[in-house]
């Protein structure tokens, strides 16, 4: 039976193994917050047992054996100023039910070249308990839902080849046990469940680990990592630096991040891609409410994000604070425009990206709060609203596939992202708020585009003039973008 290796031989607590052992062998606890691991997650053991995957010895033997050839030889994309970036997440929630995902994303690689897409990011490419990934179990292998491990190195060499950065959705809060010990607790890795406690945190509510107590939130669903334990952080560094020369990976998204601490993330940066890569992360901080209404000032949760962002120094969040003042709509079945759309205090945009736009990674929606979980969708009547502000807008837009393949709206959302892309607007351009009232919202970014978001007709003096050099872009219900030649 195969125990749980977390170092490369000579280091701390390891596991020992009656077969073959991998060098780079991980062990990581899933978690159940309000991350991706979410609905079907809860309903679930934390543990792998027969469904989450093959046999364990099987799997140490053939990782053990199998030749190192990877993607180290590949070429990979000349460097992008991460201000720059246009990421599209490649998959929604029901993906993996496609079984060959990474297959059907490679034969769309023209189009999305075409489309300025100049990240990719894909979903957990581990072996998990659940279906979507967000469960992991043996992290080093790589055939999962989504298809077999040569299909994705397929992919992401076809990727770098066309200028795309594959990012891959790392899941290192939490690790699935694949057994339980004698007290029927999911946390056994291997033959020998004190060697494997180490690794699980010490106040985890169910897991009953020996580690260090949590360096952030924890994640019911499964045991918790000790991040604080430098040999499981080697461990993990040395997964991800697999990823990244074997697999072809060029960034991370990193799931539930609010699960560790700052400063951990940014020791996985340093180790691993390095800095002046796109990275973002999962950071769903609450928002202020009153009874059913969203707020209009939303500067607890602004903070929040942006203390998390100076500990990790390198990596974006997902701005959910502009996603929610963008989609609080009025009552009733017709509601469409932003009530919230205005400029805060200091006449700056409300969201994350009017505090610190380089490092606010904005999206309409994604595999969670859209798709076919639901959790907080954008209203259907404004989608396009919403891209028509993000891609208009400082901070790094996040596309979502759906969106673009699901829902048709490729044609529309390529016309916007070709705007952005020849007007030159990037996360840091300026933006200057020239009106911001209850029907009407009117802004300028990069001094060369301008938008006009809202159901009132007349903008008064603040029509962008032919003669001043300007045109028409695109327009939309509720929208109209001018571009200055």
């Amino acid at each position: 039976m195969q125990a749980c290796t977390w170092t490369r031989g000579h280091r701390s607590p390891t596991c020992r193994s009656s077969a073959v052992a991998h060098p780079r062998r991980l062990l990581a606890r899933p978690s159940t917050v309000r991350c991706s691991a979410l609905v079907e997650e809860k309903t679930k053991d934390a543990g792998q047992g027969k469904d989450g995957a093959s046999g364990e010895e099987d799997a140490a033997a053939a990782l053990a054996s199998a030749p190192a050839t990877g993607l180290a030889a590949v070429p990979r994309p000349p460097k992008l100023p991460v201000a720059e970036t246009i990421c599209m997440e490649g998959f929604g929630w029901d993906s993996c039910k496609d079984g060959h995902w990474w297959k059907k994303v490679e034969t769309t690689i023209p189009e999305l070249q075409a489309a300025g897409i100049t990240h990719l990011w894909l979903p957990p490419p581990s072996q998990s308990v659940s279906p979507q990934g967000y469960l992991p179990g043996q992290l080093y292998n790589l055939n999962s839902n989504y298809g077999s491990k040569e299909e994705l190195e397929s992919l992401n060499k076809a990727l770098l080849l066309a200028g795309i950065r594959p990012v891959a959705d790392v899941v290192i809060n939490h690790r699935c046990a694949q057994f339980q010990d004698e007290n029927g607790v999911w946390n056994k890795y291997g033959d020998d469940p004190a060697a494997c406690r180490w690794a699980i945190t010490c106040d985890d509510p169910v897991f009953q680990g020996t580690g260090n107590k949590d360096s952030g939130d924890d994640y019911a669903a499964a045991p918790d990592l000790d991040h604080h334990n430098p040999e499981l952080r080697d461990s993990l560094v040395d997964w991800l630096n697999w990823l990244k020369t074997d697999v072809g990976f060029e960034g991370w998204r990193f799931d539930f991040i609010r699960g560790y601490a700052a400063k951990y993330v940014k020791e996985y940066i340093e180790r691993t891609t390095g800095p002046d890569v796109f990275y973002v992360g999962e950071n769903f901080v609450d928002l202020r409410w009153q009874d059913s209404n969203l707020e209009y000032n939303q500067d607890e949760a602004r903070q929040k994000l942006v203390d998390f962002i100076k500990g990790t120094q390198y990596c974006t969040l997902f701005d959910f604070p502009t996603k929610g003042i963008l989609q609080a709509s009025p009552a009733g079945p017709l509601a469409r425009w932003p009530r919230l759309l205005r400029a805060d205090g200091r006449g700056k945009a409300p969201g994350l990206l009017g505090w610190w736009p380089e490092m606010a990674c904005t999206f309409v929606d994604n595999h969670d709060t859209g798709s076919s979980q639901q959790h907080w969708p954008f209203p259907k009547l404004h989608v396009m609203l919403g891209y028509a502000y993000i891609l208009t807008h400082p901070g790094i837009p996040c596309l979502f596939w759906e969106h673009h393949y699901d829902w048709g709206l490729a044609d529309q959302i390529n016309k916007l992202v070709a705007l952005r892309k020849r007007a030159g607007i990037r996360a840091d351009s300026k933006l200057e708020i020239l009106c911001a009232e209850g029907d009407m919202y009117v802004a300028r970014c990069n001094g060369n585009v301008t938008i006009k978001m809202g159901p009132r007709y007349d903008m008064g003096g603040l029509v962008p003039k032919e003669s001043d050099g300007w045109k028409m872009a695109a327009k939309g219900q509720d929208f109209a973008i001018w571009e200055k030649a």
